[in-house]
Formats: C-alpha cells, structure tokens, sequence
C-alpha cells in the first residue's frame, strides 16, 4: 500500500529519528543471529508458559503468541501527546458511566439516544443511583491506538471492562533486556517495569472508606481454563496479592472474607477478571459457579471495591464509541486529542444507505464484536462475503457500525524473509486512582505478522513486540 506510514522509514528513504540507532544496529547484526536469538525468545515464552486460549476450535487449545524481537519505538514527545490523549479520554469514559447511572444528563441533552444506553445488553440496572468509592468506575482502562502518518493517531477501541495483555508487556520487556543488553545500551528507554507497583498503588487508593489503612486487596479469577489465567496468575504473584476464585470469598455482613489458613481475612479492593455475568450468582446469573455470592450486596453498601466497577461496558461497545468525541465535548469542553476513526452508525438511515453503497471498500464491524472476529474487510473480501453482509445489515443495522479501510503505520519487523514492514497498533494501559492518573511509558503493540494484513489480534495470527518509549 502506498500511502501506509512506516514509523522508521520515510517517502524518501530516510531514517525517522527515533529510530537511528535500530537502523544501524539492524544493519550490523548477522541475520542468523537474530534468528538464533528470535528462536532463543520463542523457547523462553514456551518454558515459562505463556499461552491463551482459543475458545470453540478443538484443536491446538493453548498457544503461544509469537513474539516479535525487533522493538517498536517512539520518541518522548510523541508519548508525551497520546498520554495526554489517553487522559482526556479516560476522564470523559468515567464522567460519562457516572452520568448514565446517575443524572442522565447527556440523556436528556439529546447527544446519547437513550436506546443505545436502555437497550444495550451490557446496561446494568443495578448500578442505577449507586455511589462507588472516589466516583471512579474505570480503574484500569486499555486503549487501543492506531497511527496513520507523523502527528495523527486514532482511538480504535476503548477497552473499560477487564482490558488484558499487559502481562505480554511486562514479559516481552524482559526478554528484551536478556537477549538484547547491546541494544538497550544504545538507547535511553523508559522502564515499564514499575507497572505492578503503579497497578496495586492505584488499586489501594481507591479502598472504601470502610477499609483499614492497609488495605487488603485481591485478583479475583475465572478459574485456570480461562484464556487470560496466566495473566491473572502473573498480576497476583507480580503485586504481592492473593489470586482468589468466588470460592476463596465469602460475603457477611455485607462484608467480603477471604477464606485463609488464619480464619477469614476481610477484603477491600477485588481486581476482578470475571465478567458482570458471572460475578454474583445472587444478582446476575443464578447458574454462574465463578463468583462469589453476594459480593453485590457489599459493593452496593460500600464495604468493597470493585475494579472495574460494574457495568463499565455501556462505555467500550462501538456503538457508543462513535460518540466518543461528542462525549469529550459535552463533559469537559474539550476537543478530543485523540480522535476516533471516522465511524457510519447503521442504526442511523443515511449512514446505512452509504455503507450499503460501498461495502467493498469499508470495514464493518459488530457492535459487540471482539478478537477480529464478526467483521467484514471490504478490500479483501470477495462478492459471497459482501452479499452476505449486506444481508446482516438490513436485517439487523443497529448490530453494526462501518470504518474506512484505513492503513495502520508499519515498523520493521523479523519475519522468515528477513526484516520486513509489518502493520501495528497499541493498547497502552491507563491507571485512574483517586489522586491521578498513572500511565506507564508504552503498552502492548500487537503486529500483525501476515504480510498485507491489517488484523493484530492474536487469535488471528498476529503477535506482540516490546514498544520502547525513549527519555530523550
């Protein structure tokens, strides 16, 4: 693709800043080392077991993402602007989920249709009128970012429930400074290692103020056959916390304990990795055996937090993503810094008759769709795949929302043939406690390593790098 923006190589063949010393030190190490050393990663990540899983396919459950041992780099000012993006964006995401459960302002103000709020699925009820500590309901948000030229990046997708991968981060790091000491000698890169020491500094800032000055806190898991269970076991040993299932808990008094070999211990602050769903069989579904009953009655009475709160997903599906810049404007009377990627409601009639209009060049997407799946590329699609989606979407428009085909930029990148361009994103994690907002340098970029892919996921072949912010 012409016009797709290489983060270390200009039109004209040059060599962007932050990536000078990568260039030549690429230039400078024999292929079969890298190799040697891109095998040496592989061999580390398959010892140490980091696996996902892949949730209805029988074969091949757990895999390893690939790891790609060629770092993605920005420079500090770069950084310095998507931070002060994420911020904002973040800001407004908990002003706008307080506002939906409480006054209903932006309701009332005809910016949000009610039936995107009143009839969404992941609408919780239960959350109406209810105060949680520090009114903050987004602990630990995952955005997603794209780039597309020197100075412009998009949002892509807001993750406000249980966002994952930040364990990839905290590994992929390590593994870099092993295999690549050299390297990291030529540069002056922001750590990321402090990331469990910010995540359980925010956790405990936002303790009731029931809770004692220590406050206890757990990570609350699904159970080892949940794809992201090496992640939670990870955090929980990473933080210095219990890694509990509902079965460790137990709620009286409208008080949550912990079940220990001490008698019970009272807990104030529960990272939760288990869905709304399934995260209080006496409030949600009676059939779920993940949760702990009754852990809704002691959120709602103030005696325990939950991060994130209940309900955050009436703020990360692509309906309401669309209305992410009007949601910025209408709270803090800002512009977004981060746009999004110009988006087509196929709830709304017009921009229905145009997606209709243009399938072949569009990506559309489920509303509640995830993981890359559900989605149509136009530009790759053939003419079965674009009839049948055109069917879904006369049958169901509010289901979908549609996106141009846009290029994400692409950064150097280890792949069989040798170092080749391969499109990227980034989920850089934010941490929202009660006296800031902590955002450690970096995040998770995800690379899709099929030449003249866009899709990153990895569940769809894609892998991760390290994502190298430099001081200077």
């Amino acid at each position: 693709m012409a016009d797709v923006f290489d983060e270390m190589t200009g039109a004209d063949g040059s060599i962007r800043p932050p990536y000078g010393e990568l260039s030549r030190w690429l230039s400078e190490i024999p292929p079969e080392v890298l190799d040697h050393r891109r095998r040496e990663a592989e061999l580390i990540f398959q010892r140490i077991g980091i696996t996902f899983a892949v949730y209805g396919e029988t074969d091949s459950q757990e895999r390893l993402i690939p790891f790609d041992v060629v770092p993605r780099i920005l420079a500090a000012a770069e950084w310095g602007f998507v931070c002060r993006g994420l911020e904002q964006r973040v800001k407004a995401i908990n002003a706008y989920i307080g506002d939906v459960y409480g006054r209903r302002e932006i309701l009332k103000a005809g910016v949000i249709p009610e039936d995107l709020v009143f009839q969404n699925p992941v609408f919780r009820p239960e959350m109406n009128g209810q105060k949680v500590p520090h009114d903050i309901y987004v602990h630990i948000a995952g955005i997603d970012i794209i780039r597309v030229d020197a100075s412009t990046f998009y949002v892509l997708e807001d993750n406000a429930r249980t966002p994952s991968g930040v364990s990839y981060m905290l590994e992929n790091r390590e593994i870099m400074l092993r295999l690549f000491p050299e390297l990291f000698s030529r540069h002056r890169v922001a750590p990321v290692e402090n990331y469990p020491n910010e995540l359980l500094a925010t956790l405990k800032s936002v303790a009731p103020a029931t809770a004692s000055s220590d406050p206890t806190v757990v990570l609350l898991t699904p159970g080892i056959y949940n794809s992201a269970y090496y992640e939670h076991s990870f955090l929980a040993d990473k933080l210095g916390v219990e890694l509990v299932e509902g079965r460790d808990l137990f709620v009286k008094d409208e008080t949550v304990y912990m079940r220990t070999t001490q008698g019970p211990q009272r807990v104030d602050v529960i990272y939760r990795r288990v869905d709304d769903d399934f995260l209080d069989p006496l409030a949600f579904r009676p059939d779920s055996a993940l949760g702990a009953p009754g852990v809704m009655s002691a959120y709602q009475a103030g005696n325990v937090t939950l991060a994130n709160a209940v309900g955050t997903g009436i703020a990360d599906d692509k309906a309401v993503y669309s209305y992410m810049p009007a949601i910025v404007k209408f709270y803090l009377g800002e512009e977004p810094l981060l746009n999004n990627v110009p988006t087509w409601r196929c709830r709304e009639e017009d921009h229905l008759a145009y997606v209709l209009d243009r399938l072949e060049e569009l990506v559309v997407k489920e509303v509640h769709g995830s993981g890359g799946y559900g989605m149509l590329i136009g530009p790759r699609a053939d003419k079965a795949q674009i009839e049948a989606f055109r069917t879904k979407l006369k049958s169901s428009p509010k289901n979908f929302i549609a996106q141009p085909t846009l290029a994400l930029s692409t950064v150097p990148t280890c792949v069989e043939e040798g170092i080749a361009p391969r499109h990227v994103d980034l989920r850089p994690f934010v941490l929202v406690g009660r006296d800031c907002v902590r955002i450690v340098p970096g995040g998770l970029t995800r690379v899709a390593l099929k030449k003249g892919s866009l899709v990153v996921n990895s569940s769809q072949g894609g892998g991760t790098k390290d994502t190298w912010v430099l001081d200077t």
